[in-house]
């Protein structure tokens, strides 16, 4: 699986987002062809867990379980060091996971800083579903988990406590674009009812200090969903994406017309336009997708993509990015 890469500053001008209301979305008239449905999109190039997830759809599973059972299959993969097992530590050498979940009738959960357990979207499931909250972190979290029959695991691969090894030789944090080594796998889906539902995990930034969440958890960053509108989710370095609470900006954008493309693009905008941005040195995607199926994705640079399945078709789309613009303009 390919994923993470780099350019230069300015101060874009005033990017401003007026949106007349005549342009606004009307949810009301909007007439949705459910035989488009299924839909599952995602993150990066991971065709194994859209097919999984297509799958589901296609036997007529809910988008909740198809997101779900989806990112299972990146954090049970151990040669993905950026979500579950084998995911890359932080600096003290402990592997620790993040994610969240949120179905079609807005309901979520959350898990923040969970050691031990591979499946961190499926406690995040359990978060949602059985208990009154919307997150737990660290050591509840993980109690929580054992109190469902979850085991301890193992998650620090050879491989991962090898590259840590290699690192602490220098101990020298700086992102690197595309290959920071803590890429969000999102997915967002539509079942045959039109009902989205979407999931992000994550095992965050590789060498982050002990403690550290990003965006992946939080919604409204990392992932929102409106079942009347659509859906978002992020990916790259967290800390940019929660200053513009980035996935529930998509998705406001599309509430007011734009497009899911369109509102990806702008909320990029929104985050190299901010003054002393300084976004050649870090990376940032979003994908979406609204209530008729209609997809975007969007980087600032170049090298993220979107995988998508709809009509029998498992498919990986290179995303625009801003710099390419921004060079050219």
């Amino acid at each position: 699986m390919k994923r993470r890469g780099f350019i230069k500053k300015s101060s874009l001008l005033g990017i401003s987002v007026g949106i007349p209301s005549s342009f606004a979305l009307n949810l009301n008239e909007s007439k949705i062809n459910l035989k488009k449905f299924p839909i599952v999109i995602a993150t990066w190039e991971v065709k194994n867990a859209t097919n999984k997830a297509w799958n589901l759809l296609k036997n007529g599973s809910s988008s909740l379980d198809a997101v779900e059972q989806g990112c299972m299959i990146e954090e049970a993969d151990v040669n993905n060091q950026s979500v579950g097992i084998g995911g890359l530590p932080d600096r003290d050498g402990n592997v620790t996971l993040d994610a969240c979940i949120m179905n079609s009738n807005g309901d979520c959960g959350s898990v923040v800083y969970l050691k031990n357990i591979t499946h961190a979207i499926s406690v995040a499931r359990k978060i949602m579903e059985e208990t009154p909250h919307v997150m737990l972190a660290g050591v509840g979290a993980e109690e929580f988990a054992y109190s469902l029959g979850y085991k301890k695991e193992v998650l620090l691969t050879d491989k991962s406590r090898s590259d840590w090894l290699d690192w602490k030789k220098n101990s020298e944090y700086k992102p690197i674009i595309n290959i920071e080594n803590h890429d969000t796998i999102g997915m967002l889906a539509i079942d045959k009812n039109g009902n989205i539902s979407g999931g992000c995990t994550t095992s965050g930034l590789a060498y982050k200090m002990s403690g550290r969440v990003g965006d992946s958890p939080i919604i409204g960053s990392g992932l929102f969903i409106d079942n009347e509108v659509g859906g978002a989710v992020a990916t790259g370095l967290g800390e940019e994406v929660v200053k513009t609470v980035g996935s529930f900006l998509v998705v406001e954008l599309m509430r007011n017309g734009y497009s899911p493309q369109k509102a990806c693009e702008e909320a990029i905008k929104r985050i190299v336009s901010k003054k002393n941005s300084n976004f050649k040195n870090f990376q940032v995607g979003y994908i979406a997708i609204n209530k008729s199926g209609e997809t975007g994705s969007y980087s600032i640079h170049d090298g993220f993509s979107m995988t998508k399945f709809e009509n029998n078709l498992n498919k990986i789309y290179k995303s625009n990015y801003y710099s390419n613009w921004f060079l050219n303009w």
